[in-house]
């Protein structure tokens, strides 16, 4: 159960700590920024409709592709080719394939580092365009909107196959102005760098740079007279560069060696073209790759072959030559045998040596094949001593024989071994087979994949929203106006006698009232007629009670209605409030006493004229000033004509006078002043009651704008009576008359009250 405070049974005190986040409040604070949140969202959904329309389509396109992991050579020469056998990872494959090796040779290939295209209309040029040729069919060229003649509308094509210009212009834009009949400038920097015709190459020397030169070919051109295009030459790296970042290498699953190559582009031609030449130069140089591995080991055999072949030659010579000497001799088994396996380590020990070398081409000593194949030759070499030990026991004609016999066979091995070898390269280099292949070549796109409408603008409706919600709590933390009325009596210890709240009511008779005028003798922007239960005038009636205790010591019934500055609510509080005070009988007089800038007569629907300056000024009498506002029941008296010196009658002692005598024919006058921190006016009329109300709008005023209207009122002698808190927000008082967490429900059709 809610704590109530007995000491004013109309307030429930909160029994929650007030520092303790207030959802409710919160919540109020958006319900009262609904405008702003609404304009903001608006604002930022209407970008996001603008973005969605007008940025240009991107299509997207693939191509598939397939890593082997060995090379297609044939099984016949594995044993040969373990050294150019090539497991490269997919990842090397993906670097190679965005290596400017690759792309620099599309680029070059298709005359992507040459950009030539229409020059649009800012923002929504290039839209309209797209609109254009999407309604025509045909080759028609739009006609110029906004007189701007040089922008391209839509149909306007252009080509340019060739582009040469200095270095120092790479990645600058010229300009391409279409003539008459297919002619052409070319202008940089405002000036005309040559002339020339669709069809012909155009070539122009420097003026202050003989040595270079601009040379241009427009193989295209359609377009109005007058119409500008874009030209602009990259440079390879800049090229290179935007190519890379439009296109996606990515391997397909985890170690299944196919790669995917996405790329997107502005036309969809271009995104087919682009990828299916990445990937054929791509295929064409891993095959040549391969060619030329198997012809380097091509070229080391062959220079091997004279060699050996001069080796062969020379030891048969001398083997011929011993026999013819000596005569035949026989070799018994045995040592044929140890004949035989000399031979074979010898050519063993040879071949590896072979391998060796050509390794060395490669890596350095300590790589691992060129250490396993030195082990080798070293076993080798150690078999070979054992023979040559056992081959001394025999004798030296034997001795010499084997010798000799076995350097002829040695030679005839290794040459008839790598004359086999060099053929079976030439087969297989003619044969060469890539470790990539084309799975699936690309396909022109049906559908652009950006921008997707649908989510621009469902983001831009959240951001908007979330923007709003932002604006609006960053406007409550800049404008760090009052809005709890505890905290105007806390700091400025002046009782808060009413929370007037805002009313939807005043608004629609302040719409009908400027829809239609406001005629004279009409009241139609008075609340407290047209609407009586409406929670602002059941708010004055608890304050017209509360009033009629405060006055029962006061010297006088004229009571002021002021406050800190203009546009809180003193009009409307004055007005009404003196329409419920007549309604329970009192004889009120209601004066306007801004005659600066007071409006009260344009609520009533009365004049202006013959009003409080004409009384003191005494042009006209009392009587003939006042106008009685029958509906209302109580009289009034506007600002007359509005006088250079306000101030200046205002300290007349005729307005003193003018004060009495009223006081003494009305039970009660009320007198409407200027804000109290623009200019004196209210400290001057605030001497002559017996007090004054300062009307507080929610959230319009720091508390140190108060604390110095109370220091003005102050100083100059007037009793400050208590604060009228006006325009509460519906969401901080809603349906009662208590602010933030004090609130009095009222049911007026049961014409009863309850306590929440």
């Amino acid at each position: 159960m809610p704590n109530i405070d007995n000491t004013n049974p109309s307030v429930i005190s909160p029994s929650q700590d007030e520092d303790e986040i207030d959802l409710g409040e919160l919540l109020g604070l958006l319900v009262d920024g609904k405008w702003l949140i609404i304009l903001v969202t608006f604002a930022v959904l209407s970008l996001g409709i603008a973005k969605a329309f007008l940025d240009k389509p991107v299509y997207k396109s693939d191509v598939m592709l397939q890593i082997n992991e060995k090379s297609q050579t044939m099984a016949v020469m594995e044993p040969l080719t373990d050294i150019l056998k090539s497991n490269m990872p997919v990842m090397a494959e993906i670097e190679l394939i965005k290596s400017r090796m690759v792309l620099g040779e599309a680029i070059k290939n298709l005359g992507l580092d040459i950009v030539a295209k229409p020059k649009y209309f800012p923002l929504v040029g290039e839209a309209i365009s797209r609109r254009f040729q999407q309604r025509t069919q045909d080759d028609a060229v739009s006609n110029p909107l906004l007189w701007q003649s040089h922008y391209a509308w839509g149909g306007e094509a252009i080509q340019v196959d060739t582009f040469t210009i200095p270095a120092a212009w790479e990645d600058k834009e010229f300009i391409l102005q279409a003539g008459e009949q297919g002619y052409f400038q070319l202008i940089y920097d405002d000036e005309v760098i040559l002339e020339g015709e669709v069809g012909q190459l155009v070539s122009q020397q420097l003026a202050n740079d003989p040595q270079q030169t601009v040379a241009i070919f427009v193989s295209l051109l359609k377009s109005r007279p007058d119409t500008q295009f874009s030209v602009i030459r990259k440079s390879l790296n800049q090229a290179i560069n935007e190519l890379k970042q439009n296109l996606t290498v990515a391997e397909k699953g985890k170690s299944t060696g196919i790669l995917e190559l996405t790329l997107e582009s502005y036309t969809r031609d271009s995104a087919v073209q682009v990828l299916d030449e990445i990937a054929n130069i791509y295929v064409r140089q891993n095959v040549e790759q391969k060619s030329a591995e198997s012809q380097k080991t091509l070229g080391f055999l062959e220079e091997q072959l004279p060699v050996l072949k001069e080796q062969l030659e020379a030891a048969t010579n001398v083997l011929n030559d011993y026999r013819n000497r000596k005569g035949s001799v026989n070799l018994d088994l045995e040592t044929q045998n140890i004949l035989k396996g000399l031979v074979e380590n010898r050519t063993q020990t040879t071949l590896l040596q072979q391998k060796r070398d050509e390794l060395r081409q490669k890596y350095t000593e300590s790589h691992p094949n060129v250490i396993a194949i030195d082990r080798q030759i070293s076993r080798l070499r150690g078999q070979m001593q054992s023979d040559d030990n056992m081959v001394k026991t025999l004798p030296e004609t034997q001795q010499v024989i084997m010798r000799l016999a076995g350097d002829v066979q040695v030679s005839s091995s290794l040459y008839t071994t790598l004359l086999n070898n060099a053929q079976t390269l030439r087969v297989a280099k003619a044969g060469t087979v890539g470790d990539v292949r084309i799975i699936d070549y690309a396909v022109l796109p049906d559908k652009p994949i950006k921008p997707k409408k649908i989510l621009i603008i469902g983001v831009a409706f959240i951001m908007g929203l979330f923007l709003g919600i932002v604006a609006v709590f960053l406007r409550k933390f800049l404008h760090r106006g009052v809005e709890d009325p505890n905290v105007i009596e806390k700091q400025l210890n002046i009782p808060v006698y009413a929370t007037v709240p805002h009313s939807k009511g005043q608004e629609k008779l302040n719409a009908k009232h400027s829809k239609e005028g406001n005629f004279k003798g009409r009241l139609s922007t008075l609340l407290a007629l047209e609407n009586k239960e409406d929670l602002a005038i059941e708010s004055l009636r608890s304050l017209r009670t509360t009033m009629h205790f405060a006055m029962l010591e006061a010297k006088n019934n004229i009571i002021l209605i002021t406050g800190p500055s203009p546009g809180i609510g003193k009009t409307f509080v004055s007005a009404n409030l003196a329409t419920v005070m007549a309604d329970a009988g009192k004889k009120v007089l209601l004066i306007d006493g801004d005659m600066r800038k007071g409006t009260i007569h344009s609520l009533l629907g009365v004049g202006r004229e013959n009003g409080l300056s004409e009384i003191i000024l005494q042009t006209i009498t009392v009587k003939d000033s006042i106008r009685e506002i029958p509906l209302a029941n109580f009289d009034f008296i506007p600002t007359g004509a509005i006088p250079p010196n306000p101030s200046e009658l205002l300290l007349h002692e005729r307005f003193g006078a003018f004060l009495e005598d009223a006081s003494e024919n009305y039970d009660l006058v009320i007198v409407d002043s200027p804000p109290v921190l623009a200019v004196t006016d209210s400290a001057i009329i605030g001497r002559l009651t017996s007090a004054a109300f300062m009307v507080v709008k929610a959230g319009a005023h720091p508390i140190q704008e108060l604390e110095q209207c109370k220091k003005r009122l102050i100083q100059t002698g007037i009793n400050i009576k208590g604060i009228i808190f006006n325009d509460v927000p519906e969401s901080s008082s809603r349906y009662g008359y208590g602010y933030g967490k004090y609130v009095y429900q009222y049911d007026y059709k049961k014409s009863t009250s309850s306590k929440s």
